[in-house]
């Protein structure tokens, strides 16, 4: 069987599998244009990248054949060329990077869906925003006229037990759920972005309705 047929009969297999409602992502780090060709040919709609650079050059391959997200850190430095790229932005860590992404969309006319990335974990190492100062990041940024909070996003432990991350998407979840019933002007919760290919099951059983799935589909990444 080849590459192509291997990843067409991955993405298909966890396509129908996922409940109604849950959108599949693919996380295309490091991917050949080949194989994010044979994601999209059998069905994947969203793909996220970690970095803007490796986006650009894939999106040149691709195109608006699918919708663009960045779920990696992004650097405010690399905002104005984000903002033309994507479809919507993951990773918005920060007050400062969230009214940088709001002046750069605002130079080109586009208002950009945002989703808040919370440290759950509330790792030193990892970006995001800590659980306790969530809604005082978002009093901040609500008003700005070119981004749009549409919800949350969070990253588990990289590797061990998949149930070793569900403490963190429980955190993310309630945040969610009480930010959703709070009904806070210019701020929607549509979109829990939760869960990778070890533990998007877990995620999806604490409430994602966004998966990032990268190996799975594709298989193991080559060194």
């Amino acid at each position: 069987m080849s590459d192509h047929d291997t990843i067409h009969d991955s993405v298909k297999t966890i396509m129908q599998n996922l409940p109604d409602g849950v959108r599949l992502l693919a996380a295309a780090k490091t991917r050949t244009p080949d194989e994010v060709k044979a994601a999209v040919d059998a069905g994947i709609q969203i793909i996220g990248y970690n970095y803007v650079q490796e986006a650009e050059q894939m999106y040149q391959i691709i195109g608006n054949r699918v919708q663009w997200h960045m779920i990696g850190h992004l650097q405010r430095n690399k905002a104005k060329k984000a903002v033309r790229l994507f479809d919507m932005i993951e990773t918005i860590d920060s007050v400062r990077l969230a009214k940088t992404v709001d002046r750069r969309c605002a130079e080109i006319g586009k208002v950009m869906p945002v989703l808040i990335e919370i440290n759950s974990g509330r790792e030193e190492n990892k970006a995001g925003v800590l659980p306790e100062q969530v809604d005082m990041v978002i009093e901040q940024i609500r008003g700005l006229s070119n981004i749009r909070i549409q919800g949350l996003m969070t990253m588990g432990p990289l590797t061990g037990d998949p149930e070793d991350a569900r403490p963190y998407f429980q955190v993310t979840t309630e945040i969610f759920n009480r930010l959703k019933q709070a009904e806070i002007p210019q701020v929607k919760m549509r979109y829990l972005s939760m869960g990778m290919s070890n533990s998007y099951l877990v995620a999806i059983e604490e409430g994602a309705n966004l998966v990032r799935i990268g190996t799975r589909l594709f298989g193991e990444r080559q060194r």
